[in-house]
């Protein structure tokens, strides 16, 4: 992480937020960058990190633009030109709003861009674990459904012997005999 200190005695480290149109031609992204660059070069301030955050949605329409993107500058600058700076910038085309401060004390250049490379990387690799975990629960529950069915149809075989018991087949004169109690029966409706 840079170094907030300034390195003269009148310098003063400063923070610039720069918020341009999207989408804009790479050429004229180009060319607003290089100009707000070109501005603090005039002033003689030394560049201590730049961050680019990207596109972005817009909380609402500036000058008809729904997004944008964002760049985060910190300039080791003499305090006095920080006026003619905010007015240059403010005059320089496509960009639709910027932001000059000076940061706390204490303050650490954190670059936005390399955290949320990692916050995605390690959001990813929580949905595949997520998803992995969701699989698997899955085929268990299929697993112990397939059991259950297996167990269901056995005993269900199971029933089907104990109550088909093989019957024993009737001699000659009890099927004889049979035969003449169900003709001997009144209520029989032929």
């Amino acid at each position: 992480m840079p170094s907030l200190v300034p390195t003269t005695d009148e310098g003063r480290i400063y923070e610039l937020c720069v918020l341009y149109p999207y989408p804009l031609p790479q050429k004229e992204e180009q060319e607003v960058l290089k100009a707000v660059e070109h501005i603090f070069e005039d002033a003689q301030a030394k560049l201590i990190s730049k961050d680019s955050w990207g596109r972005r949605g817009l909380a609402y329409a500036i000058r008809g633009s729904t997004e944008g993107c964002y760049v985060i500058y910190h300039y080791e600058v003499d305090p006095e030109k920080i006026r003619e700076i905010d007015e240059a910038i403010r005059i320089t085309p496509n960009v639709l709003r910027h932001l000059l401060i000076k940061p706390p004390k204490g303050y650490e250049v954190v670059k936005f861009s390399e955290q949320f490379k990692n916050w995605q990387k390690s959001k990813e690799e929580g949905d595949q674990r997520n998803a992995a975990a969701a699989e698997e629960k899955l085929r268990k529950q299929v697993a112990d459904r397939a059991k259950r069915q297996a167990k269901r149809v056995e005993e269900e075989k199971k029933v089907k012997k104990e109550t088909e018991a093989p019957k024993k087949p009737l001699s000659e004169g009890a099927l004889e005999e049979e035969i003449s109690k169900l003709i001997s029966d009144d209520e029989i409706n032929l």
